[in-house]
């Protein structure tokens, strides 16, 4: 799985960072036609989660995800067939359902296999896809260097093929147990009981909603530093693809050390105090890159980036044991596809939160940091008697692990 991940993520960089301006200079659409199209695709791919889910808790579960990466492929590939804006529009659509479907089971899967090691997994798994994040990205950089509708062609039918191979991949997985197959094909209990609702849960929607927000370090480094930068007169645009960089270099080389402080469900919990003060100092640098002189301005754009990366890093451990760890065993599916509705929903509001407080100014910045941190105050306080008593991460006579 983790180098199905990578596959996955060259190809998803090769395209990503290029079908804007695919979009608009091989489909020739206008800005506004893109921009609906992005947020309408991607509000409509926000089903694909719960889809995703509901389905694993049904079938087996490396047939759905082979299938969802052929989806996804079939996509791709049908991209490069039409310039019509309807056409593109459903073609995006059914490729970002699959996206956010593909993304819970690849998550359930690892919950399912790796069991006890499975924040020591998602450590990994992030290190994996951030080096193909950079890859794919080069590689695009590199084509992009040829100015010609070939290349751009050609890096839409690589984001395809990385599609094909990850199915292929799959394939040769082993299937995970799953509870919720084997409570519903056991014969030693009669089935009378129906399996968890987390649509009627309402304590995990209230972790759901809380988590919604706790992802915007995403729409900080994919619009608001980009914009920032972009609006100052004293700040060299070039910084922003630095930044990027510094972000994916980081992720590469802390995330799975950090991840050891995260390896049980209280652990994770305990990590929601220094994520709150790194959103908080990460609002406070952007305000206070406002002030002084160019270099002062270049020093605390770097600080307010790695903070947020910290933050990225921490949530993520976060979010992945406690999103397990709320879940009932014999509705995993389930439960973790309605968790994928935070990501999915912060592609949504994020881009408008960050220009709010663009707009708004450094107070704009300062109140975004510290309306998150508040955010993770509330999350502390909401799980606190919904974790399990024993910790699901660490085999019970472990004494330090991860």
């Amino acid at each position: 799985m983790l180098a199905i991940a990578l596959v996955d993520r060259i190809g998803s960089g090769l395209w990503a960072s290029v079908s804007v301006l695919y979009f608009t200079y091989v489909s020739g659409l206008t800005l506004a036609e893109v921009g609906t199209l992005v947020a309408v695709a991607g509000a409509l791919g926000i089903a694909g989660a719960p889809l995703g889910g509901r389905l694993a808790d049904r079938l087996p579960l490396t047939r759905i995800l082979a299938a969802l990466q052929l989806v996804r492929a079939v996509a791709s590939f049908t991209l490069l067939t039409t310039d019509n804006y309807a056409l593109l529009l459903a073609i995006s659509a059914v490729g970002a359902l699959g996206d956010r479907a593909a993304n819970v089971l690849t998550k359930l899967y690892a919950t399912r296999i790796a069991g006890p090691d499975r924040v020591r997994y998602q450590a990994f798994n992030r290190t994996v896809a951030n080096a193909g994040w950079a890859l794919g990205g080069l590689a695009a950089a590199a084509a992009l260097a040829l100015d010609t509708t070939t290349a751009y062609h050609w890096l839409l039918a690589g984001d395809a093929l990385s599609f094909v191979a990850a199915a292929l991949l799959t394939l040769r997985c082993g299937e995970p147990p799953s509870p919720s197959r084997v409570v519903a094909g056991s014969k030693a209990e009669p089935r009378t009981a129906k399996p968890a609702n987390p649509w009627r849960d309402r304590a995990y929607l209230a972790y759901v909603a809380t988590d919604t927000v706790l992802f915007l370090d995403d729409a900080v480094f994919k619009v608001g530093l980009p914009l920032w930068i972009a609006h100052s007169d004293r700040v060299p645009h070039g910084l922003a693809p630095l930044l990027m960089v510094l972000n994916n270099v980081m992720v590469v080389a802390l995330q799975v050390p950090l991840a050891r402080f995260g390896t049980t469900s209280e652990a994770a919990r305990r990590l929601l105090v220094p994520l709150s003060a790194a959103f908080a100092l990460g609002g406070i640098t952007m305000a206070l890159s406002a002030t002084g002189g160019t270099l002062t301005a270049i020093l605390l754009l770097t600080a307010a980036a790695a903070a947020f990366t910290v933050a990225e890093m921490l949530h993520a451990t976060i979010s992945w044991e406690l999103s397990v760890a709320l879940a009932p065993d014999t509705a995993q599916g389930a439960y973790l596809g309605v968790h994928g509705l935070a990501q999915s929903a912060q592609r949504s509001i994020g881009p408008l939160a960050v220009t709010t407080a663009i707009a708004t100014g450094p107070f704009g910045w300062t109140a975004f940091g510290t309306a998150i941190a508040l955010t993770c105050a509330v999350q502390h306080r909401l799980v606190r008697d919904r974790l399990p008593r024993t910790a699901l991460s660490v085999v019970p006579v472990t004494v330090s692990e991860h």
